[in-house]
């Protein structure tokens, strides 16, 4: 009996391994994009537990084994590149470099009516850049009362669908646009910064809805702005800045897609996983809040944040401007095959876009 249980245990470690395959949009499907950290530790019990009753003489076992060892492996080279074994994929900064960029990027979640503590956040990490999600006409009061008052730029969206954003900046700021590439109540922000040193770089910020029931019960929405983003990233002139809560893990093949297609690199890679989400849980936690960057940039630090009463932790960069420099960086060039996927993407959504539709009669 005790046996059966432990072999009903690998199963469910398998079953949980494979069921991402699926090429499919469903939440429960894409929904098992995030777990791996949490999946290694449990096909790694799964090994270790099936030892107490391995039957040496049984090639069933050892066919067995086999299996649960090929998905810790596998479980485990998805979050492989997010720890200290692997080498970065953003170097750090030079020495005595001054033209840096400081940002700080937080979902506040719309409902917490705690503000102080990303107040004081603001307040002491002083960021160039600041970039909340999840606000509403009453968070915005609460901030600019204080907080952000003193931030020279600002551009602001505030919702009541937690969709909300709002963008400040000691920077200047560039032509500011809101845009909604997928849905008429999900905005992203386009802006062009000028640099302490005068250089000037295209900014996207984005908040994409999750996989999940209780928002959208597939992922093609989320999957579609992340392409998108990827696109204009790719196409830009000048060095680039993606940022925002994706609702996404780093290492899924979604987010492996946009990295690839906008040619932009990870911080993280190297540093560590960064996990920014869930506040309100030990166990489940991932990277969620995002900065990528175009090759021109180095890290300085990068931090996860204290709680601010938030189910997301805030996330602080300070980057380094090295242009100078950004032949030693070199990010994957997009293949035709990464291209095309991303295209399949944007077309199959628009294909089926209402908005779309609407032009078309």
């Amino acid at each position: 009996m005790f046996k059966k249980f432990l072999i009903g245990f690998g199963m469910l470690a398998i079953l949980l391994t494979i069921t991402p395959f699926i090429a499919v949009d469903y939440w429960w499907i894409r929904a098992f994009d995030f777990p791996h950290i949490q999946l290694t530790f449990l096909t790694a019990l799964a090994i270790v537990t099936y030892f107490i009753k391995f039957d040496f003489k049984s090639k069933k076992d050892y066919i067995f084994m086999t299996i649960l060892v090929g998905c810790c492996v596998f479980q485990f080279a998805k979050i492989y590149p997010y720890t200290a074994f692997a080498g970065y994929d953003v170097l750090n900064a030079s020495e005595n470099t001054d033209n840096s960029i400081k940002i700080l990027t937080a979902n506040v979640l719309q409902k917490n009516k705690k503000s102080q503590k990303i107040i004081n956040e603001i307040n002491v990490l002083k960021p160039d850049i600041i970039l909340l999600t999840e606000v509403n006409k009453r968070w915005l009061n609460e901030l600019n009362k204080s907080a952000t008052n003193s931030y020279r730029y600002k551009h602001e969206i505030p919702l009541d669908n937690a969709y909300g954003m709002a963008l400040y900046s000691n920077l200047e700021l560039i032509n500011p646009q809101t845009k909604y590439l997928v849905s008429d109540s999900i905005p992203s922000i386009e802006v062009k910064v000028i640099l302490k040193g005068g250089d000037t770089i295209q900014m996207y910020a984005i908040h994409p809805t999750p996989p999940m029931p209780q928002e959208n019960s597939m992922s093609t929405d989320r999957d579609t702005e992340m392409m998108f983003t990827a696109k204009m990233s790719l196409e830009s002139d000048l060095p680039v800045i993606v940022l925002g809560d994706f609702n996404d893990v780093a290492w899924s093949e979604t987010s492996q897609l946009f990295k690839n297609v906008s040619e932009l690199l990870d911080a993280r890679i190297g540093r560590g996983l960064f996990n920014t989400y869930s506040a309100d849980s030990y166990i489940l936690k991932w990277p969620l809040d995002h900065i990528f960057i175009s090759k021109e940039f180095r890290v300085k630090k990068m931090e996860v944040r204290e709680d601010i009463h938030s189910d997301h932790y805030p996330l602080y960069t300070d980057f380094s401007f090295e242009p100078e420099k950004a032949f030693e960086q070199k990010p994957k060039q997009v293949d035709k095959e990464d291209l095309k996927a991303a295209n399949d993407q944007i077309k199959n959504f628009e294909k089926n876009d209402p908005r779309t539709k609407k032009l078309n009669k």
